[in-house]
């Protein structure tokens, strides 16, 4: 039996990070930083976007290959918001809340591509 992605927790935890950036982003001083905001938003949603398009091949490998491209949105989500503290955009207690949302979606997926990879002959479940 296929199981939908929108059943996957890790994709639930990816909205829930949507939401907190797009939160986050409201902060006034984030009002002019329209390329950060852009490519924040395009990184957080590239996690949740991934994880729904690559378990519709229903084929772990190619699941594999997209949640890979997921976790890197991860890593570039927690980066922007490394450069956000740095550049004291935002609510530094709000940004380390959503940096370790960020880290422990990636090492959900982490788990998840180790599952996969041990039942590489078997649909997606």
């Amino acid at each position: 039996m296929t199981k939908n992605f929108e059943n996957f927790s890790v994709y639930t935890k990816s909205l829930d990070l949507i939401e907190k950036v797009y939160q986050f982003l409201q902060s006034q001083s984030f009002e002019k930083e329209f390329e950060f905001n852009n490519q924040i938003k395009r990184a957080s949603f590239s996690i949740s976007n991934n994880i729904a398009e690559g378990s519709e091949y229903n084929n772990n490998r190619q699941f594999i290959r997209y949640l890979k491209i997921a976790k890197g949105s991860c890593a570039e989500v927690t980066s922007m918001l490394i450069v956000s503290k740095r550049l004291k955009l935002g609510d530094e207690n709000k940004t380390e809340e959503i940096i370790t949302l960020s880290r422990e979606i990636s090492s959900n997926i982490s788990n998840f591509i180790k599952y996969l990879s041990e039942n590489l002959e078997k649909p997606n479940l």
